[in-house]
């Protein structure tokens, strides 16, 4: 699977469909100037968003208001494309944590990050998606950040990478970690330094903090450079059973905390 760039509403939706069909799932960008609308006070865009828009009159500031139109006509017109019906006719709804689902539909999960300019939505047949974007020159080395994203064995795996590239290594494992607590649904809930993934030279894996392989093969998880200066990351859970959620699954859920 590899991210499609979709480039605004007359984009064909062929490959997430396609993608989702073949692997369950599928991982979307596009620039936020690709999916604002010309008139934010349209009824045809009051229509596509339904509850969201009465939320846009309490959203003060212009970049925030941008982000939150573009994301969610990006969303439900993915979703609505795999579903095979109109965007409008979808609901978004949110979990505590601000997580969106689609109310009242339990075959395809759905997953939202943005960064600067960049939109990224996760679909899924399976059980569940995370997806997080971060700008992959992001300055996180050095600030203390290592130490409260990473675990005791990614500290010291992260000393084995060379300097120029262990900041870029760093925000890897930052969004896969924020594509997996977004994808059980924990968020800010979870330490990370509780759990961990493989360096980027092996199969990314799931890792105890001190570096051992969490049991099962439900989860999948990826990451790329999109273009050229973005990190994305995703998580997958897949059960089996043809992609149905089985209800005695559960995902590795460390001790929880309110705090990184």
């Amino acid at each position: 699977m590899r991210p499609w760039l979709c480039r605004g509403p007359g984009a064909s939706w062929d490959p997430v469909r396609e993608q989702v069909r073949s692997s369950g799932a599928s991982v979307i960008y596009a620039a936020i100037s690709d999916w604002l609308p010309d008139d934010l006070g349209d009824d045809r865009l009051a229509a596509v968003l339904g509850r969201d828009h009465a939320r846009l009159g309490r959203i003060t500031k212009p970049q925030a208001l941008r982000r939150f139109v573009a994301s969610r006509l990006l969303l439900k017109s993915a979703a609505g494309a795999v579903l095979g019906t109109a965007p409008e006719e979808l609901e978004l709804a949110y979990k505590p944590g601000g997580r969106p689902y689609l109310r009242g539909i339990d075959q395809l999960d759905v997953s939202l990050s943005h960064t600067e300019e960049l939109l990224v939505v996760g679909l899924t047949r399976h059980s569940r998606i995370g997806v997080d974007i971060e700008l992959a020159d992001r300055r996180m080395l050095g600030l203390g950040t290592e130490r409260q994203v990473c675990t005791p064995y990614e500290l010291e795996a992260l000393q084995q990478v060379v300097e120029e590239l262990r900041n870029g290594e760093l925000v890897r494992l930052w969004t896969l970690k924020e594509a997996y607590s977004k994808a059980i649904g924990q968020g800010l809930r979870f330490r990370f330094t509780e759990f961990g993934f493989s360096p980027r030279d092996r199969q990314v894996q799931l890792l105890r903090p001190d570096g051992s392989p969490v049991a099962g093969g439900e989860w999948s998880f990826t990451s790329w450079l999109v273009a050229g200066r973005y990190m994305v990351s995703a998580a997958v859970h897949d059960p089996g059973f043809g992609g149905r959620p089985h209800t005695g699954d559960a995902p590795f859920v460390p001790r929880l905390s309110t705090a990184r």
